[in-house]
Order: structure tokens, then C-alpha cells, then sequence
């Protein structure tokens, strides 16, 4: 083998590394005492994870005034957590909290910054069902229709054709087993949900709800019911 893939393994294999990282996928920047509380751990050892996924390349760290802050080095870090999370075996459900926010990321959820979930399938399904995008082969066609359509909504489809990273991919979703749109495009149109008061994150993880507005939104363009 070429790649070192016991090294990037064992960072991703130890649990409290496996719940900042977990943390992480949501997409948005965290600083590390709030990833120290996520993992159940004292700052001082979050930190020695922390350096660790550094120099593994797993997370970044940016400055935030005299605050640092980590996020996922990259989306095929997020991509790959993805998939090891269609391997692993559901975590036991002990309490209620803990079964509410199960549900809440099987209904809806962001996949580090495109939308996941029962709703992020349910809308890229919509969407290849007006014709909008077509799948092919790891990756999805936008039509003209397409564009449209996701213009109407406010996403920024010029932005994101010249973005640095795959257009339109497919991310097989882990609970719906069944793919959503992934890749700048996805980035795009998750934007765009939130700009337009569609979606609201839920606070502590990276559910996301339905607003009303949302509701009536989305069962019209692009069509989820």
C-alpha cells in the first residue's frame, strides 16, 4: 500500500478524536473548548488531540481574534468520515436526549457543508425528478432547467462552478443509505436554504430543522413533499 492508512486510522479510531472530529463534520469553525466539552474531556487533553489531527492533516486552525479555531481540514476528510459512519454500528440510545438528537440527524442534518438526512435526500431526489439533475456515474449533471430552478432559490451556481473542488458529487447518505448532492454545488444550495430562512441549525450538533417557511418553500421548488 502507498498510503500510510493505518496512521490516518488510528487518529480517527481513538473516541475522543472520533467525537471532535464528529463535531467537526458540521462544517462550521469550533474552538477547542467547546470541542473539549463535545468529547467529554479537560481542555488540556483536548488540546494534545487537537495537535494530533494537526499534524495528521485532519483539521485546520485558523486565528478568530485571540481564538483559535479548527475545522475539518477538507471536504474528503468530511467525505470519508461519511462513509466509515455507513460501517459503524449505530451507537445505543440510553436516554430520551439522546434518542431526540438520533432523529434529528436521520430527518435532517449538514454533511460538513452540503444538507444530509432524510431531507437532503429527499430534495436531491426532487431534483432529479424535475430533471434538474441527472446522475451519473459518482456525480450528477445540472441541466439548464437545474440551474434555473436553483437560481429561483438563491443559489449561487456561478460561485460554485469556479470553486476549486468537484461540482456536483454524490455522498451516499449513512442513515438513508441512498445518495444526496454533495460538492460545491451542494455547498451552494444548503446556502442558500439557510439564507432564505428555510433551514435553522439546531444548537450543540449538526442537525438542522425545517422552518415553516422551509416547509412551504421546498414542497414548491423544488417540489419535496
Amino acid at each position: 500500500m502507498d498510503t500510510d492508512l493505518a496512521a490516518v486510522a488510528a487518529l480517527i479510531g481513538d473516541p475522543t478524536r472520533a467525537a471532535m472530529l464528529d463535531a467537526l463534520v458540521a462544517g462550521e469553525p469550533l474552538r477547542a473548548s467547546v470541542l473539549a466539552t463535545r468529547a467529554g474531556v479537560a481542555p488540556s487533553t483536548a488540546s494534545e488531540h487537537l495537535a494530533r489531527l494537526l499534524d495528521g492533516g485532519l483539521v485546520s486552525c485558523e486565528p478568530c481574534g485571540r481564538e483559535r479555531r479548527y475545522r475539518l481540514a477538507s471536504a474528503e476528510a468530511a467525505e470519508a468520515l461519511e462513509a466509515l459512519s455507513r460501517l459503524a454500528r449505530p451507537v445505543p440510545v440510553r436516554s430520551l436526549r439522546a434518542a431526540d438528537r438520533a432523529s434529528a440527524l436521520r430527518e435532517a442534518r449538514t454533511c460538513y457543508d452540503h444538507l444530509a438526512g432524510r431531507v437532503g435526500v429527499a430534495v436531491t431526489d426532487a431534483l432529479v425528478a424535475r430533471r434538474a439533475l441527472i446522475l451519473g456515474d459518482g456525480s450528477y449533471e445540472l441541466t439548464k432547467t437545474g440551474e434555473r430552478l436553483l437560481e429561483r432559490i438563491g443559489a449561487d451556481v456561478a460561485s460554485a462552478r469556479a470553486r476549486k473542488r468537484a461540482f456536483a458529487r454524490v455522498c451516499v447518505d449513512w442513515s438513508e443509505r441512498r445518495p444526496h448532492l454533495a460538492g460545491a454545488l451542494g455547498s451552494a444550495v444548503a446556502d442558500a436554504l439557510f439564507a432564505n430562512g428555510w433551514l435553522a441549525r439546531r444548537p450543540n450538533d449538526r442537525g438542522v430543522t425545517v422552518t415553516p417557511a422551509g416547509a412551504a418553500g421546498l414542497s414548491s421548488e423544488p417540489g419535496v413533499t
